[in-house]
């Protein structure tokens, strides 16, 4: 089984070689624009530019001023580097060139903002990738600009304190589907993905790419949970029962065929797993982070509001994600620590105690 994944991951690397032929008449390699550096933006922009790529930062707050200070500690299992390119506050302090690869690294309540300062900023043709969860960021994007790519990120990674990013995968820092939105392949998913490929990433292109932020999505789904309960608590059955109503929700509005890419995916084999850092110790996923930092805004509105909006689009009622909804925002709104909930005090507001 193992030689067989490895032959799949040989295709996909000879997919991303330089092409046959084009010589020193190749295009230049493209200059990465990476708008929002918390744990997954951070992780990209760091492992790109010590590839050896031009990258330029977007942040906000602290983290745009400890990155324009001090560059941005980059934490993985090989070690700690600390890794400086250009961080800029918005989009209008960039000069957009024709080359420019976009990538939007924020949380989606943050995407269309995002969209207009581009707009705004004169981004027009540049292809705009959204390496983000949920399902609504790349059709918002279509709305602003013609290239829109789908990304799925799988890619463990923290951003608690400022100015410093913990990447935990190992051998590869992570693992990406790439594909043109809403659907097919073209030369910018060709030069991305060698582009990730030498920042040390697994890059997947993916004709079909949004199957596989389908599965992300489903995912996606216990982010929440993950953040009541704190990480390290049992929750598969919380997760049975989650899963099973968005999956009716699928199955109503037509999603039959998506692609599992959680840990018993056979890609991860020799791939992707946990490492260790030293000095760090893995906070949980981006709702937890967003907790533990007080980050003041959850995605919750857009992973599992997914499922309750595609539920009241195709007349599937969704009890358990609509909870769990209201639940994220009441949890930013008291400022609560991740693990406020037990399971059974959860399952009793779920109703499933």
């Amino acid at each position: 089984m193992l030689s067989i994944l490895n032959a799949i991951r040989g295709a996909f690397a000879a997919l991303f070689s330089e092409p046959e032929g084009l010589g020193s008449g190749a295009p230049p390699a493209p200059r990465f624009i990476v708008f929002g550096l918390g744990a997954v933006g951070g992780s990209l922009a760091a492992s790109l530019a010590r590839s050896g790529h031009e990258v330029i930062g977007i942040a906000r707050g602290r983290m745009l001023d400890a990155t324009r200070a001090d560059g941005l500690l980059f934490r993985t299992p090989a070690g700690a580097e600390r890794i400086r390119f250009p961080v800029v506050a918005t989009p209008a302090e960039i000069r957009f060139r024709p080359d420019d690869i976009i990538l939007l690294t924020m949380k989606s309540q943050d995407t269309e903002a995002a969209l207009q300062a581009l707009r705004d900023a004169g981004a027009i043709e540049q292809p705009i990738l959204c390496a983000q969860n949920g399902l609504n960021n790349e059709r918002l994007a279509l709305r602003f600009f013609p290239n829109v790519y789908a990304v799925t990120v799988m890619i463990p990674a923290d951003y608690t304190v400022p100015g410093e990013v913990n990447c935990f995968g190992t051998p590869r820092h992570g693992m990406f589907d790439i594909g043109r939105y809403p659907a097919g392949l073209d030369d910018t998913v060709h030069r991305v993905g060698k582009a990730l490929e030498a920042a040390n990433h697994a890059a997947y292109p993916m004709a079909d790419v949004m199957r596989s932020k389908y599965g992300k999505l489903l995912e996606n789904l216990g982010n929440v949970v993950e953040a009541a309960l704190g990480p390290g608590n049992d929750r598969a059955d919380i997760m049975d029962a989650i899963r099973a109503e968005a999956e009716a929700v699928y199955r109503a509005a037509g999603i039959t065929d998506w692609i599992e890419i959680g840990g018993a995916d056979p890609r991860r084999a020799g791939v992707l797993s946990m490492g260790e850092v030293e000095g760090a110790s893995r906070v949980g996923g981006s709702s937890t982070q967003s907790l533990r930092r007080g980050a003041g805004s959850i995605e919750t509105d857009y992973l599992n509001g997914e499922i309750v909006l595609m539920g009241r689009l195709h007349g599937v009622p969704t009890p358990l994600n609509s909870t769990l909804v209201a639940l994220g925002h009441e949890l930013i709104a008291k400022g609560a620590e991740p693990g406020s909930y037990t399971p059974e005090t959860l399952k009793q507001r779920l109703g499933l105690a």
